[in-house]
């Protein structure tokens, strides 16, 4: 079997990114803010230079050492009043993480808590300058076509602006580690290596997403960690240090026309289970496919489950299938609708805790 039609969900979700750096911005006063949001609500302008003097003071450089004596940069934003968040990656296997704020000022920070599979990770500083302010969590999901802006410190350019609008959302990119990040923002905001952990904020000054990474080969294509992840990660990261993931266990490939064909189906829509993994929640409650067919020259799977609905959700992709469960808990029973045999059911499958990636 063709190993690119199969994609591998071991279904926690919310992962890591690839390398990069983070970025911090932060909003002035309530007026400002309802002032930004008026401007969005008028044809979507944005006053990119108001914009970058609410929020810059709130975006900080984030400079790491290791162990074994490597460097590296990133950038992040004030979240709370002594806490930054960044990514994951930028901090990872730090033992000394210095944050430089706007107006020069450095302070030495400590990790209290990262998530490798939603690359956010969570910094305590002490003697936040007192021009730096949070920056506010947007409430709501971007919106494709909305202006945004990138703030950070690309390449070590600290108090870097770049703008553009949010290109796509619910996007899956690939970690470093091996796994997927799922439900990412797109944007043509530029991202660059050093604007990882920054803010991608909205024309209100509200943090929409965190600058996880952008593609070298590409233009204008760079990808952000959304707030409702934020909203959701980072309270047990401040509380617990880490965030536990939910865990299906299955190997999947979604429903093209090519795999609904080979499958007998009308409709290609769903996630095909492609195999279950020995001793996981999915295991005895979900079939993987006993056999393959060839099609059109293609080798695909055949006869296993299809995933249609979760808890009443629409899955009509790997994706769908991805952001359903990240926002379950390790412990939730939650009810399937699958295609078993050209009939519609039921199951019930009660998620696992997902295991740190290099486990």
């Amino acid at each position: 079997m063709q190993n690119r039609l199969v994609t591998v969900l071991v279904v926690a979700l919310v992962t890591a990114s690839a390398g990069g750096v983070a970025a911090t911005a932060s909003v002035g006063q309530q007026d400002d803010r309802a002032s930004g949001q008026q401007e969005q609500q008028q044809g979507r302008q944005c006053n990119f230079t108001q914009l970058y003097d609410r929020a810059i003071d709130s975006v900080v450089s984030v400079r790491v050492t290791t162990e074994d004596g490597q460097s590296g940069l990133g950038s992040g934003f004030l979240y709370d009043d002594n806490l930054v968040v960044t990514n994951q990656h930028v901090v990872a296997n730090a033992t000394n993480v210095e944050l430089q704020f706007d107006r020069g000022e450095w302070r030495t920070a400590t990790v209290v808590g990262t998530d490798p599979y939603s690359d956010l990770a969570v910094l305590r500083v002490r003697n936040v300058p007192g021009y730096a302010a949070p920056l506010p969590v947007a409430d709501g999901q971007a919106e494709p076509g909305a202006p945004v802006a990138a703030l950070g410190s690309p390449l070590g350019l600290q108090g870097t602006i770049t703008r553009g609008i949010v290109s796509g959302l619910n996007r899956t990119i690939p970690s470093q580690q091996g796994f997927s990040i799922p439900d990412v923002i797109q944007t043509d905001a530029p991202i660059n290596p050093g604007n990882s952990g920054g803010p991608l904020v909205n024309c209100a000054g509200e943090v929409v997403g965190v600058n996880t990474a952008g593609i070298r080969a590409s233009e204008n294509l760079g990808f952000a960690i959304p707030a409702e992840v934020i909203r959701r990660v980072v309270p047990p990261l401040v509380e617990n240090g880490s965030y536990s993931h939910a865990f299906l266990g299955i190997s999947s490939t979604e429903l093209s026309p090519v795999v609904a064909e080979a499958n007998g189906l009308e409709r290609a829509q769903g996630v095909l289970v492609v195999d279950v993994l020995a001793n996981s929640p999915a295991s005895g409650v979900l079939q993987g496919s006993q056999r393959t067919r060839t099609v059109e020259g293609v080798e695909v799977p055949v006869g296993g489950d299809v995933i249609v609905r979760v808890d009443g959700q629409p899955v009509q992709s790997a994706e769908d299938l991805s952001s359903v469960l990240a926002e379950s808990r390790p412990g939730e029973t939650v009810t399937m609708t699958v295609v078993r045999n050209g009939e519609r059911q039921q199951v019930r499958v009660t998620l696992g805790r997902r295991s740190p990636p290099d486990q």
